[in-house]
C-alpha cells in the first residue's frame, strides 16, 4: 500500500483539527490566540505551545530553582524542600490533569503555569514587600510580583525585547493571583489591552482592585496555585519542625485528609467534579470552608511564623543597600559595576533608553535568586582584604 508522506505542517493543521473538536465549548481555541506584534504563523507548533516554550527557555525561568517558596535558601539547605521551581511544576501538572479532565486548551494552561512566578523577586513574598517598599521610595509605586511576570516577557526578556507572547497568555499571568480565596471563579472573557494596562497602574498605585482570568484554563491555574502549595508548605515545614502533622485543623483535615496527597487528590477531584461542562471552575462549599480554614492555619503557623523569619530584617535591609548602591552605580554609569555586566550590558538600546535609572534596577533585583542577592550584598558591603587586593 502507498503511502503519501506528509510534512510536518499538514501533520500540525490534521492533529489540531482533531484537538479542536475534543475541545470543551467554553474552551480557549488556538485560532483565538492574538498576539501584540503579528508573526509568521506557518509553524507546526500551536501559538500557546509556542508561548510555553518561549517561557521554558527564558532566563527567568532558569532562575526559579534558586528562589524561595517558603523557606529561605531551600535548595541550598536541603534540596527536598520546595523552591519556586518546584511549585512551578506542580501548578504546571495539577492544572493540566484538571484542564484534561475538563477539556480544555493544555497548551493555554501549561504557558500560564509554567510563567506564572516569573515576576518573583528572591526570599519569595518576603522579598516582594521589601523590594516594594523600596520601589515606593524610589517613587516607582509599589511592586508585585504577578505585574512583574508580565513585565518580563513584555519588556526584560530576550535582551530587553520581550517574547511577545499572546494575550491569553499573557493576562493569564497578571491575573494568577492564588492568594485570593476563590470558591467559583467565572471568566471575564471581554478583557482588552487596556484592562491589563488599567490594572497595573492601580496596583502600582497602591490601590487594591480584584480581576479575574478571561480564559477558563486561566481560572484553572489560578485556583491550581492554591491546590499545589498549600499541601506541599505543610510538609515542608513539618519536615524542618516548624509545625507536627497533629496540629493541622480537625476542620480541614476532617474534609482534606492531613497530607500533602490527598489534600491534593481531594482537591482536583472536587474541582472537577463541580465545573464539569460549565463556563466556570468551583470547589463545593465544604471543600471550600475547609481550604480556606487550612489557609489560615498556614498563615498564622508557617508563613507568619517567627521562627521562620529569623533573617528577615538583615534581607529587608539588604534590598535597600543593594537597590541604593545599583542606583548610585547606574547613574554614574559604571560599567564595571555588576549591573552593567550581568544584566545592563546584555539589554537592547530600547530597552536602556525608555527604561528609567530606578526602574533598572528593580528589574536587576526581582531578577536575582536567594544565592546571588547574598552574594552581591556581601561582595558589595563587605570589604575586600586579600592581599591580592592590594596588589601584593
Amino acid at each position: 500500500m502507498f503511502t503519501v508522506m506528509k510534512n510536518v505542517y499538514e501533520i500540525s493543521k490534521e492533529i489540531e483539527s482533531n484537538y479542536g473538536i475534543l475541545l470543551s465549548p467554553f474552551a480557549t481555541s488556538n485560532d483565538k490566540a492574538i498576539r501584540k506584534y503579528p508573526e509568521e504563523e506557518n509553524r507546526f507548533r500551536p501559538p500557546f505551545a509556542l508561548d510555553r516554550d518561549r517561557i521554558i527557555y527564558s532566563g527567568a525561568f532558569r532562575r526559579y530553582t534558586g528562589k524561595t517558596q517558603v523557606v529561605y535558601f531551600a535548595s541550598v539547605l536541603d534540596e527536598q524542600l520546595t523552591s519556586r521551581s518546584i511549585h512551578t511544576l506542580s501548578v504546571a501538572q495539577v492544572a493540566r490533569t484538571i484542564g484534561r479532565l475538563l477539556n480544555l486548551n493544555l497548551d493555554l494552561i501549561e504557558a500560564i503555569a509554567l510563567g506564572h512566578d516569573l515576576g518573583h523577586p528572591p526570599f519569595g513574598h518576603d522579598g516582594e514587600k521589601y523590594l516594594s517598599d523600596v520601589s515606593e521610595f524610589y517613587n516607582l509605586g509599589q511592586f508585585h510580583h504577578n505585574l512583574q511576570s508580565l513585565r518580563i516577557v513584555d519588556v526584560i526578556s530576550k535582551k530587553g525585547k520581550g517574547l511577545n507572547l499572546t494575550f491569553q497568555v499573557r493576562e493569564g499571568l497578571l491575573s494568577h493571583d492564588g492568594e485570593v480565596h476563590d470558591q467559583k471563579l467565572e471568566p471575564k472573557s471581554d478583557k482588552t489591552e487596556s484592562d491589563l494596562v488599567e490594572y497595573v497602574r492601580v496596583r502600582e498605585s497602591g490601590e487594591d482592585m480584584q480581576i479575574k482570568p478571561m480564559t477558563l484554563e486561566g481560572c484553572v491555574v489560578r485556583i491550581t496555585d492554591t491546590i499545589a502549595y498549600i499541601g506541599q508548605d505543610i510538609e515542608d515545614a513539618i519536615r524542618i519542625g516548624l509545625i507536627k502533622r497533629e496540629q493541622l485543623p480537625e476542620e480541614s483535615t476532617e474534609v482534606l485528609g492531613n497530607n500533602n496527597g490527598k489534600i491534593m487528590e481531594i482537591l482536583v477531584k472536587d474541582v472537577v467534579e463541580n465545573s464539569y461542562g460549565k463556563n466556570y471552575v468551583s470547589f463545593s462549599s465544604v471543600v471550600s470552608a475547609a481550604l480556606y480554614n487550612l489557609k489560615k492555619f498556614n498563615y498564622s503557623h508557617i508563613y507568619r511564623s517567627k521562627k521562620l523569619k529569623v533573617n528577615h530584617e538583615r534581607i529587608h535591609k539588604g534590598f535597600k543597600i543593594l537597590f541604593d548602591l545599583f542606583y548610585e552605580d547606574v547613574n554614574k554609569q559604571n560599567i564595571e559595576s555588576t549591573i552593567s555586566k550581568d544584566f545592563l550590558f546584555n539589554k537592547s538600546e530600547k530597552y536602556l533608553e525608555e527604561t528609567p535609572s530606578a526602574l533598572q534596577v528593580r528589574d536587576y533585583i526581582s531578577g536575582m535568586t536567594d544565592r546571588y542577592f547574598a552574594d552581591i550584598l556581601k561582595k558589595m558591603v563587605v570589604p575586600d582584604i586579600t592581599l591580592g587586593h592590594l596588589g601584593l
